[in-house]
């Protein structure tokens, strides 16, 4: 699950009649494809992102278009092929089991390592970038937590997450408890191996609490709107222990246009989730 910039009209390339695209990808670096057998494999990008047409629509503040799906197509994969989890976080179980062995009798890796912050490929200047971003994240997330404590459902609450009801609220709800507690709690890894320019971060939601940052997080302000710590929220937000949340739009208008459209998506849409944590511009 990925927070990246609004595409932007060079973000695009045009096809013309009878023309077609062909690009290779690698599923076994995102899924877990090691049981092997028959995998059921479609395509189903949010029309709003992918033409430009509709994404123009859409800003304007008409309906948001209807996903482009393809049709399902089978496919075998041999027990064993290579995923994502061969890749990194074995290496960070591994480090646990050792670090487990040289505690004592009874304690935890997770009580050992409860909030610490580890990181992979990143630099000392972007380790100091990031111990205030889960600060703030932290600031943000019981913001939003005590808002939602105080029954408050004003304009901060229906911008982002649409009419209210008592069922949504509620989820809402334990949305930033979990944030809250996974923020301040839970130990973190960063990896700093991304270097996507547009792309802020991403993470694979079950497996918590790895945030790999990419080139937008850097240039991103500690605060604010698209923020670091509000890309923090964001990518917490993906983890299917904390909320297991979906990218259904990316960007202010798109996802405030969401709570009037669909409001059973902006609920569970993560630039919704960082948008009411940042709450920039101020709402009630």
């Amino acid at each position: 699950m990925v927070k990246r910039g609004e595409p932007t009209e060079e973000d695009y390339f045009e096809l013309k009649p009878g023309q077609s695209r062909a690009v290779d990808v690698d599923l076994s670096a995102y899924y877990d494809l090691r049981n092997g057998g028959a995998y059921a494999v479609s395509y189903a990008p949010h029309g709003g992102e992918l033409i430009l047409e509709a994404s123009a629509v859409q800003k304007s503040g008409a309906k948001i278009a209807r996903p482009v799906e393809t049709q399902s197509v089978t496919i075998w994969v041999d027990a064993g092929a290579r995923s994502i989890n061969a890749i990194g976080p074995v290496g960070a179980r591994g480090e646990a089991q050792s670090l487990q062995s040289r505690l004592p009798a009874g304690t935890s890796v997770l009580a050992a390592a409860a909030a610490s912050n580890s990181y992979v490929k990143c630099t000392n200047t972007q380790q100091t970038q990031i111990v205030p971003a889960r600060d703030s994240a932290v600031v943000y997330a019981n913001n939003a937590k005590s808002y939602l404590a105080a029954g408050a459902a004003g304009s901060r609450y229906t911008w982002w997450f649409g009419a209210y009801t008592s069922s949504n609220y509620a989820l809402i709800t334990s949305h930033y408890n979990n944030l809250v507690s996974a923020l301040s709690t839970q130990p973190y890894t960063f990896d700093c191996g991304c270097k996507q320019k547009r792309t802020y971060a991403f993470v694979y939601p079950d497996q918590p609490y790895t945030v790999h940052l990419c080139g937008a997080f850097w240039s991103a302000p500690n605060t604010g709107t698209d923020s670091r710590a509000g890309t923090l929220i964001h990518e917490s937000s993906h983890f299917t222990v904390v909320a297991g949340t979906d990218d259904y739009a990316y960007g202010q208008t798109a996802a405030h246009n969401l709570a009037l459209t669909n409001v059973a998506q902006a609920v569970m849409n993560a630039d919704s989730h960082e948008y009411f944590a940042e709450n920039n511009p101020a709402l009630n």
